[in-house]
């Protein structure tokens, strides 16, 4: 029996990759899934992997959701976009002759470019959700905290980059992260021993946008496979407390 609520356990969990679980109503497919294993505590391959499909697409709407708000990555202090390691001494210096406001100006207008691009994960997710096979299902049910996370990361990192860079270079243009950051650069290359820094400013924020989707989805996988409060049913808690 303890077996059989391993399977089922799984599937919950991933069900639940979300801040607190899904309402099944919200499913027809997981509402079957749930039926079925209620009734019985067994579940074929084939409907682990469409409950699992379906699962994931729940979960990472909700992490793209969370990511592309207003301050999703401003008012977010897990991915907020700071001044890059490169870029450093430039804030450093700046702010030491009371060009501070210009910085934090610059700081924004990078987290406000990387909101606007990552509404455009959900389509690429979904591609990758659809385009999977039951092995990586089974793999994804068997791995460890993040594995969904994980998947996810290996399938869609080079379309997120393609697909987040026109839009990155556009919002950086609307929200004027072009014209700050050439105000901080000429400002500091005119203070005396200065050197102005080699940086790719695009890429930066297409990087730091993808793993801040990235680490969102790993938030809430960790979250539900961790913490038994996340567990909101009765059937959560009764399918986990075999497992704790």
């Amino acid at each position: 029996m303890k077996q059989k609520y391993w399977s089922f356990g799984l599937i919950m969990l991933i069900i639940c990759l979300s801040a607190g679980c899904v309402e099944v109503t919200q499913s027809p497919l997981l509402g079957s899934l749930l039926n079925s294993a209620a009734t019985s505590n067994v579940l074929d391959e084939s409907t682990v992997a469409s409950g699992l499909k379906e699962a994931l697409r729940v979960g990472s709407e909700r992490a793209v959701s969370l990511t592309s708000a207003e301050d999703g990555f401003l008012g977010n202090s897990l991915i907020r976009i700071a001044m890059p390691e490169s870029l450093q001494k430039v804030s450093t210096t700046l702010r030491s002759v009371g060009m501070g406001a210009y910085v934090d100006e610059f700081e924004v207008a990078m987290n406000r470019a990387a909101e606007s691009a990552t509404g455009e994960a959900k389509g690429v997710f979904w591609d990758a959700i659809t385009s999977m096979t039951l092995t990586d299902a089974m793999g994804i049910l068997q791995g460890d905290d993040t594995a969904a996370t994980d998947y996810f990361r290996e399938k869609t990192s080079t379309r997120l980059t393609e697909k987040f860079k026109p839009i990155v270079q556009e919002k950086m243009a609307d929200v004027g992260v072009y014209g700050y950051y050439s105000t901080l650069i000429n400002a500091y290359n005119a203070l005396p021993f200065t050197s102005k820094p080699q940086f790719d400013l695009e890429q930066y924020i297409v990087d730091e946008a993808q793993d801040g989707v990235f680490t969102m989805l790993a938030e809430e996988e960790v979250k539900i496979r961790k913490d038994p409060a996340k567990r909101t049913t009765e059937l959560l808690k009764k399918v986990f407390a075999a497992q704790d």
